[in-house]
């Protein structure tokens, strides 16, 4: 029985691009070199946990969300939480600051 095939390249890609970061800028803030990472996005290499971890990490997302098919699915899907999920950690607290004066 072989193990099951998790589109981890593509789904990183995919998150890397609604985030408009480069291959560039997430393997510096993730802390691998780019050709690694770019390796890891068209399948040629498979990282381990902890490097998807490093990757979420810079992402600005869980290994949880990463793997949540349905957490995928409503990012493809609400425009709000694509809105949302391009934030920079800056604006996500401005916004949640202003949620709260919402009561």
């Amino acid at each position: 029985m072989e193990p099951p095939v998790y589109p981890v390249g593509r789904r990183i890609a995919y998150l890397r691009k609604l985030k408009n970061i480069s291959v560039n800028k997430l393997a510096t803030t993730a802390g691998i070199s780019q050709s690694y990472l770019r390796d890891i996005e068209i399948e040629n290499k498979n990282p381990t946990v902890e490097i998807v971890a490093l990757i979420c990490q810079a992402l600005g997302i869980s290994l949880k969300d990463f793997f949540d098919d349905d957490s995928t699915a409503s990012f493809q899907s609400d425009p709000l939480l694509q809105r949302i999920y391009k934030m920079n950690t800056e604006q996500r607290h401005a916004l949640l600051r202003f949620l709260d004066t919402m009561g």
